[in-house]
Protein backbone atom coordinates (compact mmCIF):
# COMPACT_ATOMS: atom_id res chain seq x y z
CA UNK A 1 0.00 0.00 0.00
CA UNK A 2 2.85 2.39 0.70
CA UNK A 3 5.04 0.86 -1.97
CA UNK A 4 6.88 3.35 -4.17
CA UNK A 5 9.72 3.89 -6.67
CA UNK A 6 8.15 6.08 -9.26
CA UNK A 7 4.74 5.06 -8.20
CA UNK A 8 2.02 7.49 -7.71
CA UNK A 9 2.37 8.93 -5.52
CA UNK A 10 4.06 11.14 -5.37
CA UNK A 11 7.41 11.32 -6.25
CA UNK A 12 8.70 14.57 -6.35
CA UNK A 13 9.78 16.64 -4.24
CA UNK A 14 9.60 19.87 -2.92
CA UNK A 15 6.78 21.29 -0.96
CA UNK A 16 3.59 22.62 -2.39
CA UNK A 17 2.69 26.29 -2.43
CA UNK A 18 -0.70 27.82 -3.01
CA UNK A 19 -2.80 24.75 -3.64
CA UNK A 20 -5.75 26.84 -4.68
CA UNK A 21 -3.91 29.16 -7.02
CA UNK A 22 -4.66 29.03 -10.74
CA UNK A 23 -2.26 27.15 -12.98
CA UNK A 24 -0.07 29.27 -15.23
CA UNK A 25 -0.49 26.69 -18.01
CA UNK A 26 -2.90 27.97 -20.66
CA UNK A 27 -5.46 25.65 -22.25
CA UNK A 28 -4.12 26.73 -25.64
CA UNK A 29 -0.73 25.29 -24.60
CA UNK A 30 -2.15 21.83 -24.01
CA UNK A 31 -1.77 18.97 -26.47
CA UNK A 32 -4.38 16.24 -26.61
CA UNK A 33 -3.65 12.85 -28.14
CA UNK A 34 -7.14 12.47 -29.60
CA UNK A 35 -10.26 14.53 -30.16
CA UNK A 36 -11.99 12.23 -27.68
CA UNK A 37 -9.53 13.20 -24.95
CA UNK A 38 -10.01 16.90 -25.74
CA UNK A 39 -13.81 16.59 -25.66
CA UNK A 40 -13.75 14.67 -22.38
CA UNK A 41 -11.33 17.21 -20.89
CA UNK A 42 -13.54 20.16 -21.86
CA UNK A 43 -16.83 18.65 -20.66
CA UNK A 44 -15.04 17.17 -17.67
CA UNK A 45 -14.31 20.61 -16.23
CA UNK A 46 -17.93 20.51 -15.01
CA UNK A 47 -18.22 16.71 -14.72
CA UNK A 48 -15.21 15.11 -12.98
CA UNK A 49 -16.31 11.60 -14.00
CA UNK A 50 -15.58 12.51 -17.63
CA UNK A 51 -12.35 14.25 -16.67
CA UNK A 52 -11.07 11.00 -15.14
CA UNK A 53 -12.01 9.23 -18.38
CA UNK A 54 -9.93 11.64 -20.47
CA UNK A 55 -6.60 10.00 -19.55
CA UNK A 56 -5.65 7.37 -22.14
CA UNK A 57 -8.91 7.86 -24.00
CA UNK A 58 -7.65 6.27 -27.22
CA UNK A 59 -9.88 3.23 -26.71
CA UNK A 60 -12.39 4.47 -24.20
CA UNK A 61 -14.33 1.56 -22.69
CA UNK A 62 -18.06 1.36 -22.21
CA UNK A 63 -19.50 2.98 -19.13
CA UNK A 64 -21.80 0.01 -18.52
CA UNK A 65 -19.93 -1.16 -15.40
CA UNK A 66 -20.09 2.27 -13.87
CA UNK A 67 -23.74 2.77 -14.78
CA UNK A 68 -24.64 -0.64 -13.37
CA UNK A 69 -22.87 0.13 -10.10
CA UNK A 70 -24.58 3.51 -9.80
CA UNK A 71 -27.97 1.92 -10.53
CA UNK A 72 -27.46 -0.62 -7.73
CA UNK A 73 -26.34 2.02 -5.27
CA UNK A 74 -29.14 4.43 -6.18
CA UNK A 75 -31.62 1.85 -4.94
CA UNK A 76 -29.74 1.47 -1.65
CA UNK A 77 -29.51 5.22 -1.19
CA UNK A 78 -33.22 5.75 -1.94
CA UNK A 79 -34.03 3.43 0.96
CA UNK A 80 -31.40 4.46 3.51
CA UNK A 81 -29.89 7.83 2.57
CA UNK A 82 -26.44 8.71 3.95
CA UNK A 83 -26.34 5.70 6.24
CA UNK A 84 -23.44 3.48 7.33
CA UNK A 85 -24.98 0.56 5.43
CA UNK A 86 -24.96 2.60 2.20
CA UNK A 87 -21.34 3.58 2.81
CA UNK A 88 -20.49 -0.09 3.28
CA UNK A 89 -22.31 -0.94 0.04
CA UNK A 90 -20.34 1.74 -1.82
CA UNK A 91 -17.08 0.22 -0.63
CA UNK A 92 -18.01 -3.44 -1.12
CA UNK A 93 -19.73 -3.10 -4.49
CA UNK A 94 -16.88 -0.98 -5.85
CA UNK A 95 -14.52 -3.84 -5.06
CA UNK A 96 -16.90 -6.44 -6.44
CA UNK A 97 -17.66 -4.65 -9.70
CA UNK A 98 -14.69 -2.36 -10.40
CA UNK A 99 -11.56 -3.09 -8.38
CA UNK A 100 -10.25 -6.43 -9.62
CA UNK A 101 -6.45 -6.22 -9.88
CA UNK A 102 -4.14 -3.70 -8.22
CA UNK A 103 -1.65 -2.28 -10.69
CA UNK A 104 0.38 0.88 -10.19
CA UNK A 105 -0.47 3.81 -12.43
CA UNK A 106 -3.69 2.23 -13.71
CA UNK A 107 -6.12 4.74 -15.18
CA UNK A 108 -9.83 5.11 -14.54
CA UNK A 109 -10.45 3.72 -18.04
CA UNK A 110 -8.30 0.66 -17.32
CA UNK A 111 -10.39 0.10 -14.21
CA UNK A 112 -13.64 0.21 -16.18
CA UNK A 113 -12.22 -1.94 -18.98
CA UNK A 114 -10.08 -4.55 -17.23
CA UNK A 115 -10.62 -4.00 -13.52
CA UNK A 116 -7.05 -2.72 -13.05
CA UNK A 117 -6.82 0.03 -10.44
CA UNK A 118 -4.48 1.85 -8.11
CA UNK A 119 -5.04 4.18 -5.16
CA UNK A 120 -5.71 7.16 -7.44
CA UNK A 121 -8.28 5.57 -9.74
CA UNK A 122 -9.79 3.59 -6.84
CA UNK A 123 -10.10 6.64 -4.62
CA UNK A 124 -11.53 8.59 -7.57
CA UNK A 125 -14.31 6.03 -8.01
CA UNK A 126 -15.14 6.07 -4.30
CA UNK A 127 -15.06 9.87 -4.16
CA UNK A 128 -17.37 10.23 -7.17
CA UNK A 129 -19.87 7.91 -5.52
CA UNK A 130 -19.61 9.63 -2.14
CA UNK A 131 -20.16 12.94 -3.89
CA UNK A 132 -23.24 11.58 -5.66
CA UNK A 133 -24.78 10.40 -2.40
CA UNK A 134 -23.85 13.55 -0.47
CA UNK A 135 -21.54 12.01 2.10
CA UNK A 136 -19.17 14.28 4.01
CA UNK A 137 -15.76 13.11 2.81
CA UNK A 138 -12.33 14.22 1.72
CA UNK A 139 -9.66 12.65 -0.45
CA UNK A 140 -6.31 12.75 1.32
CA UNK A 141 -3.03 12.96 -0.56
CA UNK A 142 0.17 11.87 1.16
CA UNK A 143 3.75 11.52 -0.09
CA UNK A 144 3.12 8.18 -1.81
CA UNK A 145 -0.54 7.34 -1.37
CA UNK A 146 -4.15 8.52 -1.64
CA UNK A 147 -7.09 7.43 0.48
CA UNK A 148 -10.58 8.60 1.43
CA UNK A 149 -11.68 9.86 4.83
CA UNK A 150 -15.44 9.99 5.52
CA UNK A 151 -17.08 11.75 8.43
CA UNK A 152 -20.39 10.13 9.31
CA UNK A 153 -22.33 11.40 12.30
CA UNK A 154 -19.17 12.91 13.77
CA UNK A 155 -17.16 9.72 13.36
CA UNK A 156 -14.19 9.33 11.00
CA UNK A 157 -14.11 6.29 8.71
CA UNK A 158 -11.25 5.32 6.38
CA UNK A 159 -11.94 3.93 2.91
CA UNK A 160 -8.72 2.31 1.65
CA UNK A 161 -9.33 1.36 -1.97
CA UNK A 162 -6.32 -0.95 -2.20
CA UNK A 163 -7.57 -3.26 0.57
CA UNK A 164 -10.69 -5.24 -0.38
CA UNK A 165 -10.69 -6.92 3.03
CA UNK A 166 -10.28 -4.64 6.02
CA UNK A 167 -10.09 -1.50 3.90
CA UNK A 168 -13.17 0.09 5.43
CA UNK A 169 -11.85 1.08 8.83
CA UNK A 170 -14.44 2.15 11.38
CA UNK A 171 -12.97 1.44 14.83
CA UNK A 172 -11.72 4.77 16.28
CA UNK A 173 -8.44 3.27 17.51
CA UNK A 174 -7.71 1.72 14.11
CA UNK A 175 -8.63 4.94 12.29
CA UNK A 176 -6.29 6.87 14.57
CA UNK A 177 -3.46 4.38 14.00
CA UNK A 178 -3.97 4.52 10.22
CA UNK A 179 -3.88 8.32 10.16
CA UNK A 180 -0.84 8.38 12.43
CA UNK A 181 1.04 6.26 9.90
CA UNK A 182 0.65 9.02 7.29
CA UNK A 183 0.97 12.01 9.57
CA UNK A 184 3.17 14.71 8.10
CA UNK A 185 6.24 15.84 10.00
CA UNK A 186 6.91 19.54 9.49
CA UNK A 187 10.55 19.06 10.45
CA UNK A 188 11.19 16.68 7.54
CA UNK A 189 13.43 18.05 4.82
CA UNK A 190 11.81 17.26 1.49
CA UNK A 191 13.93 15.52 -1.11
CA UNK A 192 14.51 16.78 -4.61
CA UNK A 193 12.76 15.33 -7.63
CA UNK A 194 15.92 13.63 -8.89
CA UNK A 195 16.58 12.05 -5.49
CA UNK A 196 13.08 10.69 -5.27
CA UNK A 197 13.18 9.39 -8.84
CA UNK A 198 16.47 7.60 -8.34
CA UNK A 199 15.90 6.26 -4.87
CA UNK A 200 15.74 2.43 -4.76
CA UNK A 201 14.18 2.62 -1.31
CA UNK A 202 11.99 5.17 0.40
CA UNK A 203 11.95 5.78 4.14
CA UNK A 204 8.23 5.83 4.91
CA UNK A 205 8.89 7.43 8.28
CA UNK A 206 9.68 10.81 6.70
CA UNK A 207 6.20 11.81 5.61
CA UNK A 208 5.93 15.45 4.61
CA UNK A 209 2.57 15.67 2.81
CA UNK A 210 -0.92 15.17 4.18
CA UNK A 211 -3.57 17.30 2.51
CA UNK A 212 -7.04 17.32 1.09
CA UNK A 213 -7.47 17.37 -2.69
CA UNK A 214 -10.66 17.95 -4.65
CA UNK A 215 -11.83 15.84 -7.59
CA UNK A 216 -10.25 18.07 -10.22
CA UNK A 217 -6.90 17.99 -8.41
CA UNK A 218 -7.19 14.21 -8.11
CA UNK A 219 -7.69 14.05 -11.88
CA UNK A 220 -4.47 16.06 -12.13
CA UNK A 221 -2.73 13.37 -10.09
CA UNK A 222 -4.03 10.76 -12.53
CA UNK A 223 -2.35 12.68 -15.36
CA UNK A 224 0.73 12.86 -13.15
CA UNK A 225 0.65 9.09 -12.73
CA UNK A 226 0.44 8.61 -16.46
CA UNK A 227 3.43 10.91 -16.88
CA UNK A 228 5.42 8.77 -14.43
CA UNK A 229 4.77 5.69 -16.56
CA UNK A 230 5.91 7.58 -19.66
CA UNK A 231 8.98 8.89 -17.81
CA UNK A 232 9.89 5.34 -16.83
CA UNK A 233 9.68 4.38 -20.50
CA UNK A 234 11.98 7.32 -21.31
CA UNK A 235 9.19 8.94 -23.33
CA UNK A 236 10.14 12.28 -21.86
CA UNK A 237 8.37 14.50 -24.41
CA UNK A 238 5.10 12.64 -23.88
CA UNK A 239 5.57 12.78 -20.11
CA UNK A 240 5.96 16.58 -20.30
CA UNK A 241 2.73 16.82 -22.31
CA UNK A 242 0.82 14.94 -19.62
CA UNK A 243 2.42 17.03 -16.89
CA UNK A 244 1.23 20.22 -18.59
CA UNK A 245 -2.32 18.90 -18.26
CA UNK A 246 -1.68 17.79 -14.69
CA UNK A 247 -0.54 21.32 -13.82
CA UNK A 248 -3.65 22.86 -15.34
CA UNK A 249 -5.74 20.75 -12.99
CA UNK A 250 -3.48 20.91 -9.94
CA UNK A 251 -0.87 23.63 -9.48
CA UNK A 252 1.86 21.78 -7.64
CA UNK A 253 5.58 22.23 -7.25
CA UNK A 254 6.09 18.49 -7.41
CA UNK A 255 4.33 18.25 -10.77
CA UNK A 256 6.23 21.31 -11.98
CA UNK A 257 9.48 19.74 -10.80
CA UNK A 258 8.88 16.51 -12.69
CA UNK A 259 7.84 18.48 -15.77
CA UNK A 260 11.12 20.41 -15.71
CA UNK A 261 13.06 17.18 -15.30
CA UNK A 262 11.16 15.50 -18.16
CA UNK A 263 11.85 18.46 -20.44
CA UNK A 264 15.52 18.44 -19.44
CA UNK A 265 15.81 14.71 -20.16
CA UNK A 266 13.99 15.12 -23.48
CA UNK A 267 16.47 17.84 -24.48
CA UNK A 268 19.47 15.70 -23.49
CA UNK A 269 18.09 12.73 -25.39
CA UNK A 270 17.51 14.82 -28.52
CA UNK A 271 21.03 16.30 -28.39
CA UNK A 272 22.61 12.87 -28.07
CA UNK A 273 20.91 11.58 -31.25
Amino acid sequence: MKKVVLTYILISAVAFLALAQESTVKVSDLHFDTNTEKELWEVGQENPYLLFRAVQAEQIPSGDKWNGLVSDLDKKFDKKGTHLNVLRQIFQKSHQQLFKTYEQHSTFNAMLDEGKFDCVSGSAALALLLDRYEFDYKVVETDYHVFVLVNLEGKDIILESTLPIGGMITAPSEVAAYLEGYKADESVQLKSVSQRLGAPKVDLSDNAIFRKVNLKQLAGLQYYNDAISLFNEQSFDKAAVQLNKALKLYQSERIEGLKELAEEQASLLASSN
